[in-house]
């Protein structure tokens, strides 16, 4: 057990070195083992005056490593303030960090417990946690006040949207069962079923006939006698009394052989 637990413990000081660079230190190199982080709200990769301006509370998680570390115990855990805490927020991040490393016995737990405090951190990245006169004391009241407000809205949603799709998975499990299932056949619904069969075959059957009778009908409307109808020919020649090329012709005759009136000359 003791060579695997040093294995581990090797491996996660590797990891750690990683993982946080500079900000991990390696204070004591022999068992018990003793790692130090630096945690600050926001990582600004070294920049010491960005990490200055942007981080105004900061703290350093020391863990000291017993030998049956992870498999049976877990760290040993401190905490030191380095910026912008008081006494009394040591002892919150200290109580989150160690039921942090409680929930994940028997496994390499210093990562997680860092990104727990560092989150705490973030959330209480203000000016003046350390100030404990009356005024500081109000305004951290009332922000702690707005930030349980803030948490309780999202716990709420987040409550609300799991339920909606909670009824929404029901509703649609209710669907594939009846799909599943079918109607169950009872003497009543077999009924009820063949009623509107026989009346939607019965309107069926009557269109059809209705159809049938519509097209009887056309077929048998009798032809229109045309034998009594003149042809454009025989309207031309005047056979109905209408134009009478004949008489015409003789009229032209008759107009061509009738003498002129001498005085009806146009001698000019």
């Amino acid at each position: 057990m003791g060579d695997h637990c040093l294995e581990e413990q090797e491996m996660e000081a590797e990891a750690l070195t990683a993982i946080f660079d500079t900000a991990f230190e390696i204070v004591s190199d022999t068992q018990p083992f003793v790692w130090r982080v630096k945690l600050l709200p926001v990582d600004c990769a070294g920049d010491e005056e960005e990490e200055s301006r942007q981080n105004h509370v900061g703290v350093v998680l020391q863990a000291t490593i017993p030998l049956d570390y992870p498999e049976e115990s877990g760290p040993q855990l401190e905490i030191e303030i380095i910026k912008g805490l008081a006494e009394e927020h040591k002892k919150d991040i200290l109580e989150l960090a160690f039921n942090e490393s409680q929930a994940n016995a028997g496994i390499p737990v210093l990562f997680s417990v860092c990104e727990v405090v560092r989150s705490w951190l973030a959330d209480n990245n203000v000016k003046g946690l350390d100030d404990f006169s009356m005024h500081a004391q109000m305004i951290r009241r009332a922000q702690e006040t707005e930030r349980a407000k803030a948490q309780a809205q999202q716990e709420f949603e987040a409550q609300k949207e799991k339920e909606e799709l909670t009824e929404t998975e029901i509703l649609e499990a209710a669907v594939q069962k009846r799909r599943a299932e079918g109607t169950p056949c009872t003497m009543e619904n077999f009924l009820a079923w063949k009623q509107r069969f026989e009346e939607e075959l019965a309107l069926a059957k009557a269109d059809e006939e209705a159809i049938a009778e519509s097209a009887s009908k056309k077929k048998e409307k009798p032809k229109e006698d045309t034998s009594n109808r003149i042809t454009g020919f025989q309207h031309f020649m005047g056979k109905t009394g209408l134009l009478n090329l004949a008489a015409m012709e003789k009229a032209a005759e008759e107009a061509e052989n009738q003498e002129i009136p001498a005085d009806e000359l146009d001698v000019d």
